[in-house]
C-alpha cells in the first residue's frame, strides 16, 4: 500500500511540476506580448477540453485536460494572405491547408479597430522578444533550480568522516550483502571505528582527504597501524590492520571481465 501511495505521489509531483514549467514558459511569451500591447485572447495550460477558465480583462486564463503543453492566443499571430494572392486550398497540399485554416481561425481574434495590436504588425525585434520569451523563461527556471539544488542541498563529496562501517569482509565477486558466520570481521569494525568518526591520521601520517586515506590503506595492507580519530570532540587512537582483498576486473559498465 505504501508503495502505491508513493507511486501516486510521484505521478502527482511530475504532473504538477510539468504544469508549472509549462505555465512559466507561456508566461515568458505572455509578458512581452502584453508589454508591446498585443491583444492576447487566451492563456492556456494544456490542450483539449477546458477544465477551468476565467476572463481577466481581455484575456481568458485557464487549464485544459491534457497537460502536455500550453499556448497563448495572440491577435494576428499569422499574417493575412497578400491581397490578390492565390487562395490556398487543401488541393495545394496538407501544410498549405493547415496554414490557411490557422489564418482563418486567427483572423477571428482580430478585433475591429484594433488592427494595430496584432502580432504580425510588430517590428522584428519585438516579435523575436515575444517568441524567445518562453525559452528564456525555461533557462531562468533551470538556473534557479540548479541554484537551489547546489546551494540548498549541495553535492556529495568524499570526506574523512566515516559514513558507515561494514561488519564483515565479503568478496567483491559475491552478490550477497549479509554476513555469514564464517566471514572474517572487517578491520574497521574490529578496531572499533564507528560511523561519524573523523579520521585525523593513519599510520603516523596526517590525513587531509579521502583519496589520500585510500592510498595509505593500500600501502599498509596487512600491517598493524595506529589510526587517530575524533569522536564527540575527543581524539582517540585505535589500532587497525588493513586487510588486502582481491577485486575482480570489471569493464567500464561495471561488468566482471573473465580472464
Amino acid at each position: 500500500m505504501e508503495a502505491v501511495l508513493l507511486f501516486i505521489a510521484g505521478v502527482l509531483v511530475i504532473v504538477v511540476g510539468l504544469a508549472v514549467s509549462i505555465g512559466l514558459h507561456e508566461v515568458g511569451h505572455l509578458l512581452p506580448a502584453k508589454l508591446f500591447k498585443v491583444r492576447v485572447a487566451q492563456y492556456m495550460i494544456g490542450f483539449g477540453p477546458t477544465i477551468f477558465s476565467k476572463r481577466v480583462g481581455e484575456t481568458e486564463y485557464g487549464f485544459k485536460w491534457i497537460p502536455l503543453g500550453g499556448y497563448i492566443s495572440m491577435s494576428g499571430m499569422y499574417p493575412p494572405a497578400k491581397p490578390g494572392g492565390k487562395a490556398r486550398t487543401a488541393s495545394t497540399g496538407f501544410f498549405d491547408a493547415v496554414v490557411q485554416d490557422a489564418r482563418t481561425v486567427n483572423a477571428e481574434t482580430i478585433v475591429e479597430g484594433e488592427e494595430t495590436r496584432t502580432f504580425y504588425n510588430l517590428p522584428f525585434l519585438k516579435k523575436a522578444t515575444i517568441m524567445l520569451g518562453g525559452p528564456l523563461m525555461n533557462l531562468v527556471l533551470a538556473v534557479l533550480l540548479y541554484g537551489v539544488l547546489l546551494c540548498g542541498f549541495g553535492t556529495a563529496q568524499p570526506s574523512t568522516t566515516v559514513a558507515s562501517v561494514s561488519e564483515c569482509v565479503i568478496s567483491a565477486a559475491e552478490e550477497r550483502t549479509e554476513c555469514a558466520a564464517d566471514d572474517p570481521l572487517a578491520p574497521a569494525a574490529e578496531a572499533g571505528i564507528q560511523p561519524g568518526d573523523e579520521i585525523v591520521s593513519f599510520g603516523g601520517t596526517a590525513v587531509t582527504d579521502w583519496t589520500q586515506m585510500q592510498g595509505l590503506i593500500r600501502d599498509r595492507a596487512d600491517t598493524e597501524s595506529d589510526v587517530v580519530i575524533v569522536r564527540d570532540g575527543e581524539e582517540l587512537t585505535l589500532t587497525v590492520t588493513p586487510m588486502e582483498s582481491e577485486r575482480p576486473l570489471t569493464d567500464r559498465f561495471g561488468q566482471i571481465v573473465e580472464e
